[in-house]
Formats: structure tokens, sequence, C-alpha cells
């Protein structure tokens, strides 16, 4: 085999080194660690739910917070697409919000619009007034969850925890809904660094709780959700949220549990990200799988980066795009296949299952470069 370049892991082929079938948890967990998996893993956001009739029908029944807050419901829309697409981890029916709760910060999810805060922080006072508690007080629901899933998934898939990341936790937190251009939140940041600043320690702090205890229940990967954080330019990302990300992964890699970062429209911010110590990052659609991998180096894994919407086109459309995913990521170790965001409620179910099948069948047939044209 060639050597690999100065600074990359070397890549191996999986037709060079058979690989004993493995189960999605084994899958999803080797390649989050950069060891050699039978197949490339699939997962996707917003997979527990949003196209499948069952979930649908839970939500005639419950509200989105009702079902993240009952252990029971929880486990049985979180299981939903593995036992429905075979993916290879099962993401917590979570929202980015509920550790607002111990907070006491009060806040409700509005169809078709998201999380709404009645009282928004935008002042020294009102950060002062931030509580921080143990994680175990403020979301045992979600820990009891996450037990029960460990049990019921036994190992078809590997259970993946979340949380937002500051940055995107402080828009909502200071915007009181979302936002297209998050300028409260700016000029918080930048006329009031030092109230920015306390605002983003706290967060910072409640964070690390937050995904240690999901650590602690069970989860095997976690990923820190920063949707928002495209809207930044890197010197900003740089400096008033770059040392929080960092503190955090520093924090929960320490346990030995993988972690992810995600961020969407942030192609501009790519290097910096992956400095701030994950495991994976994310990339969305708006940049070529391997022009990513090139930049942040690859001694760190890579998800995505299948744009959502091509999942609305017939298959044939899907197949194509999906394999140029496949091609670009080139056999390299530590990719996890991903749509670059979430599901779309309109995608046929059917499709998510063949794209499964496909990645699957397509990665463990081949090796570094055998996809390229």
């Amino acid at each position: 085999m060639p050597e690999a370049p100065s600074g990359e892991v070397p890549v191996t082929a999986l037709s060079e080194r058979p690989i004993p079938p493995m189960t999605g948890e084994q899958r999803m967990l080797a390649a989050c660690r950069l060891q050699p998996p039978d197949a490339t893993p699939v997962w996707f956001m917003r997979q527990a739910g949003r196209c499948l009739a069952e979930y649908r029908q839970l939500r005639e029944r419950y509200d989105i917070l009702e079902i993240a807050k009952t252990p029971e419901l929880c486990a049985q829309v979180t299981t939903m697409p593995v036992d429905v697409f075979g993916v290879d981890a099962a993401v917590m029916y979570a929202d980015i919000m509920l550790p607002l709760d111990g907070m006491g910060v009060p806040f409700r999810i509005e169809p078709e619009i998201g999380p709404i805060i009645e009282r928004p922080i935008r002042s020294a006072d009102d950060v002062s007034r931030l509580r921080i508690i143990d994680a175990d007080d403020a979301t045992p629901y979600l820990f009891e969850a996450i037990r029960m899933l460990r049990r019921e998934l036994a190992g078809r898939a590997a259970l993946v925890g979340f949380s937002g990341a500051p940055f995107t936790i402080a828009c909502y937190l200071i915007e009181g809904r979302p936002s297209r251009d998050y300028a409260r939140a700016k000029a918080l940041m930048f006329g009031r660094p030092d109230v920015w600043h306390r605002l983003m320690e706290t967060l910072a702090e409640v964070i690390v709780r937050y995904l240690r205890a999901q650590i602690d229940a069970g989860v095997q990967v976690v990923q820190l959700f920063d949707s928002w954080v495209g809207a930044l330019g890197p010197d900003d990302y740089e400096r008033f949220v770059l040392p929080y990300t960092t503190r955090i992964f520093s924090e929960v890699r320490a346990t030995g549990v993988p972690t992810i970062h995600f961020g969407t429209g942030a192609a501009g911010l790519l290097e910096l990200m992956a400095s701030a110590g994950s495991d994976i990052v994310s990339v969305d659609w708006r940049v070529r799988l391997d022009d990513a991998w090139r930049r942040i180096g690859h001694d760190k894994g890579i998800q995505g980066n299948l744009e959502p919407a091509v999942l609305l086109a017939p298959f044939g459309v899907v197949e194509e795009a999906a394999r140029d995913v496949l091609q670009r990521a080139n056999g390299h170790l530590g990719h996890n296949f991903n749509l670059g965001h979430g599901v779309l409620p309109d995608t046929p179910p059917d499709s998510l299952t063949r794209l499964v099948d496909l990645v699957h069948r397509e990665s463990q047939a081949s090796g570094p470069g055998s996809l390229a044209g």
C-alpha cells in the first residue's frame, strides 16, 4: 500500500484487510475512533420521526416536549429509525433546549416556529440569575431514557447523545426565538463582551455537566450542535466561541467517548472548528467532502454530507449523490455517512432504507479509490 501523505492517517482498504461482520454499534464506534469498520456507518440527523407515520401518530397525542420528557415515549421514538431504516446509530429524541429547565429559564416549543423564551437573557443581571445545578436534577427523565435505550438496543446501534453548543443556545436565550440574523445576540456579543463571556462560561459549565451525565447514563457518542455558528466570521468565532467549545470537548473527550462537532453554513470556519478538539467534524453540502477533509486533516474523522433535499428526488438521483459522497470519502478511516442537516418531513421513508443499504453495500465492497471514476 502506498505511504500515506504526511499528517494523514494511513488508509486501509477493506478488501486488503478482511473484517468480520459488525453490529451497527460496533461499526459506528469503530469509525468514530478511526478504526476500520466492516462498512461505512450510516445515521441521519432528525431521523427519529419526521417522515415516519408511526411518529406522526404519536405527535397527534403528545407534543415534542412530552415525548422527550417521558422515558418510555422517548425510547420508542429513538429506536424507530433503527427498526425501520437499519441505521447504525440511534440519536436521542431530545431538544437542545432541555438544559434550560435546570437553569431556571422557562421555554416552550411552537410548531412550525421552534423554541420560544418569554423572558430573554439580555443583561448582566439576567445572566447572574441563571442557575447551574447537577444535570441529574435538571433532566432526570433523559438519563432514565438513556439507560432504557441501552438495554433495548442491545448492540444493534450505537446510542448518540447530544447538546446544543454555547453559541447556538446563547442565540436562543438572547433572541427569545429563532432568528435570521441573530442581531440581538451579536449586539450583546460586540457591545457587552463582558456579559457575553459570562453567559458563555455559564453555558459551557452546564453543557459539560449535561454531556458527562449522558455518558454516565450510557450514551456511546456525543454530538455538539452549533447549528447557527455559520452566522459568524472566523475572527469573531475564534474570540467569542472557540474557547468554550474547546473546553467542552477537552472535558468530554477525557471520558473516552467519541465526540462530533456539528455546524451548518460553516465552510469558512472548518479549520477553527476542527481545532476545538472533537474526534469527528460534521460538514454540510456547501463544501465538498474531500475538500473539507483535506482542510481539517485526516487525523480527524468526518461526518456527512448528503444534501437532505436530494432525498425528495427519485432514488436514482439519491443513488448518484450518495456514490459521489463515498467517492470523495475515498475509503479514509473515520467517515460517518450522514446528511448535511436533518431529514426533511416529506422524505420518503423507503428512500432512507434504500440509502442505508446502498452505503453499506457499496462501502463494504470497495477499498480506497475503488469508487473513484
